[in-house]
């Protein structure tokens, strides 16, 4: 019988792709100057370690880009446009990892047009990442043996890389994704590249059972995915994994939008007020 430590593993990447964000990330006024180019060759380096960990692990990577979100990959779909050429020095797999990611996120960062930039549509891309996730580890119902087949599913986690702010206004939809990840017991890890701590990103991972990673050196960065994102989370229970020493439980008042200390509950439907609100609201 099959243990639970050697059952396969699914991991569900999530980059946030600002172009305003990455292009002050790659400054080199910064300590440690990341650009978009670096950033890709260390990410695709740890996307090839967590396929060659174990044959049967599943991998997807989700795009959150200005406006939309988009899969960029999945190992169990085939993604490409045409079949891509034999290469004696290279293995298939990684090969077509490499490829298809590298080309799908500049095709979408090249095809931004220049002017005000939307926001980035992380709570869309970890929605599609959990969606992906139901669907591939609850057992099909017309499987005639679902016990069986349920020994098999792969443990399913969530990777994001974000260097964009909080963005108040997704505060509901991104708790609604926590708690579905909560039903669907899948652990939300979240590196933060660049940029300030995010809050709602804390909590995610908090209430997830996850790691918050706050890089202080971006030059550092295919280590920290190695030693930290890398292994399952079975074996992370028994590794000496860094997580957050505090976590900011602050939300964010349904009236202006606002991340608030202190502010009105509704006793009915928990909904928070700034001190500012009408008193008519209650």
């Amino acid at each position: 019988m099959e243990s639970r430590v050697d059952k396969p593993s699914h991991l569900s990447v999530i980059l946030d792709l600002s172009p305003t964000q990455w292009y002050l990330s790659a400054k080199t006024t910064n300590p440690y100057p990341l650009s978009i180019g670096s950033f890709l060759s260390q990410l695709l380096a740890f996307l090839n370690a967590h396929i060659a960990t174990k044959n049967e692990n599943t991998l997807a990577v989700f795009g959150a880009l200005p406006g939309k979100s988009v899969m960029f990959y999945t190992s169990t779909e085939a993604l490409v446009d045409e079949p891509l050429p034999l290469d004696a020095n290279s293995y298939p797999p990684f090969k077509m990892l490499d490829t298809t990611v590298t080309q799908r996120i500049f095709r979408e960062l090249d095809a931004i047009e220049p002017g005000d930039e939307l926001p980035c549509a992380l709570v869309g891309a970890l929605t599609k990442a959990l969606c992906y996730i139901n669907r591939i580890t609850l057992p099909s119902t017309s499987s005639t043996n679902v016990a069986e087949g349920s020994t098999h599913l792969p443990d399913p986690r969530i990777l994001i890389l974000s260097v964009s702010p909080d963005l108040s206004s997704s505060y509901i939809p991104i708790m609604n994704a926590i708690f579905s990840a909560q039903k669907l017991k899948v652990t939300i890890d979240v590196c933060k590249i660049y940029g300030p701590d995010t809050v709602f990103l804390q909590q995610a991972a908090h209430l997830t059972n996850g790691s918050y990673i706050y890089l202080e050196r971006r030059d550092a960065l295919l280590q920290y995915l190695i030693m930290s994102f890398l292994p399952p989370p079975l074996v992370q229970k028994v590794l000496a994994v860094p997580r957050q020493d505090k976590i900011d439980f602050r939300a964010a008042c349904f009236c202006h939008k606002n991340i608030v200390d202190v502010g009105f509950v509704c006793s009915v439907c928990l909904s928070s007020e700034s001190m500012n609100a009408e008193p008519t609201m209650f």
